[in-house]
């Protein structure tokens, strides 16, 4: 009768009792959206000193033509990146544990393929096709990040009897380290022969941190970072670039021994730096973007940032991969099933391990390594991937309860 409550029977009362409504879309909720406004927000902080730092640069590089062709094509791949992101956003992330060997091969093939393209400034990190450029280096990130969480999802399955009790895969050798090898040390041997010092102690971090968390024992990490350190060491001494390395460590220690040649891009950089202050010169005001720093929109854009934003733009630009890397990490904890969660974290420790990296070469805390800034860096292969990733994130945090974070 119209109008009237249908009769339920007795399951369905006793499932769902008189005036209890029912949830819907009780397993899902909508994208994170505080982890969408940081991203949004580095990216358009981003763009902007991109612009301030290349428009003399492009201007010179262009002849006097175009002071706008860096910023232009950054700002192209910002847009399809933030539509492909909103776009990988609704794919289910399962599906990547289903294509894990896929997107490793892929990745890996393609690496091995710059091998075989020609070098740039030294390097062979790049494929050329159809005047299209782009490092493999970034798809391997994320494909790394894709493998760990399945192999320690895998291992974690594992139950292991042992004589005090019953522990899990990660906790042996057998699958808490073992088959972490092939792929961490396939990757790292090739591009160390590109070479690219700098993507390979980022892809191996990611590795390592992810096996950290994921339960391998310290002793088996111990023992396979020591023997990775090894072949590392063994790598370097017994090829040609023994001499170059140990020249970048003598610079690290004071640029100011060949501050005309190998010291220059540091030195160039420290100006910058102390000139800033606590507020900067102001935005657009950098005298050092002037040809005085090599390349100013790659590695060390923010050098640019401390020189026109001081301080307080540098604190800035800081707690905003900060707070980022808070939010991935707490939709990682949040996260419905453990690849997701392992997934959520690798992609953030990514982003947290690139950015301290970028800023303490910038600095000389460390070696120049020659890595970008996420975000602020000019590069379109790595925006694009780089916001994919974050979408990837999105897609974890609809399955997570983040209501009460």
């Amino acid at each position: 009768m119209a109008g009237q409550e249908k009769r339920r029977t007795p399951e369905q009362l006793a499932a769902h009792p008189p005036g209890q409504t029912r949830k819907k879309n009780q397993k899902t909720h909508g994208i994170d959206i505080p982890f969408l406004i940081l991203v949004l927000a580095l990216v358009c902080f981003g763009l902007i000193m991109l612009f301030s730092a290349t428009y003399a640069y492009s201007y010179y590089k262009t002849g006097g033509a175009d002071s706008y062709a860096y910023i232009r094509q950054q700002a192209l791949f910002a847009v399809f990146g933030v539509v492909a992101m909103l776009g990988i956003s609704l794919i289910p992330y399962h599906l990547y544990r289903k294509l894990m060997y896929v997107i490793f091969g892929g990745a890996f093939g393609l690496l091995v393929i710059t091998l075989f393209m020609p070098a740039v400034n030294g390097a062979q990190r790049w494929i050329f096709f159809g005047g299209i450029s782009f490092q493999p280096s970034e798809i391997m990130k994320f494909a790394m990040a894709v493998t760990c969480a399945w192999l320690i999802d895998f291992a974690m399955k594992k139950q292991i009897t042992t004589k005090k009790g019953v522990i899990n895969g990660m906790q042996t050798f057998q699958y808490g380290v073992l088959p972490f090898v092939a792929p961490v040390l396939l990757v790292a041997v090739v591009m160390m022969l590109q070479p690219h010092t700098s993507g390979t102690i980022l892809i191996v971090s990611i590795a390592a941190l992810m096996m950290l968390v994921g339960g391998t024992r310290l002793r088996w990490f111990m023992l396979a970072g020591g023997a990775g350190i090894g072949a590392l060491a063994a790598f370097i001494l017994s090829s040609e670039k023994m001499a170059y390395v140990l020249d970048r460590l003598q610079i690290w220690q004071d640029p100011f021994l060949d501050a005309q040649d190998k010291g220059f891009q540091t030195v160039q950089s420290l100006y910058a730096i102390g000139s800033g202050g606590f507020f900067g010169v102001g935005i657009g005001n950098s005298k050092q973007k002037h040809l005085f720093i090599p390349e100013p929109q790659n590695d060390f854009i923010f050098s640019i940032v401390c020189e026109e934003l001081g301080f307080m733009g540098a604190f800035l630009v800081i707690a905003l991969f900060a707070l980022l890397i808070w939010r991935g990490l707490v939709i990682s904890i949040k996260a419905k099933d453990r690849f997701g969660s392992l997934l959520a974290f690798g992609l953030t420790m990514q982003v947290g391990l690139q950015a301290l990296l970028n800023i303490a070469v910038v600095t000389n805390t460390v070696p120049n390594t020659g890595i970008s800034l996420p975000f602020f860096s000019y590069g379109g292969t790595s925006l694009l991937m780089l916001l994919g990733e974050m979408g990837v994130i999105l897609n974890i945090s609809k399955t997570a309860d983040l209501r009460r974070t």
